[in-house]
């Protein structure tokens, strides 16, 4: 173990489970210490406890309770080093039936959750003249799309967008500002509500043959958060499996075999 993140503190939103919650285990292995932050209380409190971090409730399209969660960990840990905004819907409807308030409740954790999150955490790591922040972004929207996520696709490429002037306009101050774009990930609500051959389409569309796990993207996330990437800001890691690769559906070497 080579304690990539020791004394650092990160704060997590959107971590009681799935990608949230894998990005937080592997920062505390890695020597962190976490506080999760998520609207889900009962979920969030336990991988809280798990983790042996701090747990509070967030709405992350509120400027006060991303200010509250930046708060809890300043008062619990003395500072703030890392920050992941991992939190986000993703309702599938059509444009044709998308509602204004459906548009505006995506957009409002998604995208405008990331702005807040950023700018909560934005006066700590500045007075310290140090921070990473990460934010989840998707290959959804960035650089395919699907029918039914017109909103969620606008809301994963203005983050895209919002992380390059971030990171420009936070260069100064001694803060990275990089994103994750996850690809199809086994996450729990994708075993709940998915069957199981509609998983098995979605790993033949995926050259490595897989979906990807939560461990997978903390890896990444926990790549952009340690010292490894210090000169390395204003980016996004595709974690796909390759999936955003082929022309087209042959895409094997060998595609009758």
């Amino acid at each position: 173990m080579t304690l990539r993140l020791e004394n650092r503190v990160a704060l997590v939103i959107g971590a009681a489970r799935g990608i949230g919650a894998a990005i937080a285990e592997r920062f505390v292995e890695e020597g962190a210490k976490v506080v999760i932050a998520d609207r889900e209380v009962e979920a969030g409190e336990a991988t809280a406890e798990r983790l042996g971090g701090q747990f509070t409730q967030i709405d992350v399209s509120s400027f006060t309770d991303t200010r509250k969660a930046v708060g809890i960990a300043v008062a619990a840990y003395g500072t703030l080093d890392i920050l992941v905004q991992n939190a986000g819907i993703y309702p599938w409807t059509l444009i044709e039936n998308t509602s204004p308030e459906e548009w505006d409740a995506v957009l409002g954790v998604n995208l405008k959750g990331t702005f807040l999150a950023a700018r909560a955490a934005l006066p700590v790591m500045r007075e310290k003249g140090y921070g990473r922040m990460i934010f989840t972004s998707s290959i959804t929207g960035p650089r395919v799309t699907s029918p039914g996520h017109g909103h969620y696709s606008a809301s994963k490429a203005g983050i895209n967008g919002f992380i390059k002037s971030a990171a420009l306009e936070f260069a100064g101050y001694g803060i990275t500002v990089n994103g994750l774009e996850p690809g199809n990930i086994l996450t729990e609500g994708v075993k709940q509500h998915r069957s199981e051959a509609f998983i098995r389409t979605m790993q033949e569309a995926i050259p490595l043959g897989r979906l990807g796990t939560p461990r997978d993207i903390a890896n990444a996330a926990l790549f952009l958060a340690s010292d490894d990437a210090a000169y390395i800001t204003g980016t996004t890691v595709v974690v796909d499996g390759g999936q955003t690769l082929p022309e087209g559906k042959d895409f094997r070497i060998k595609p009758d075999a």
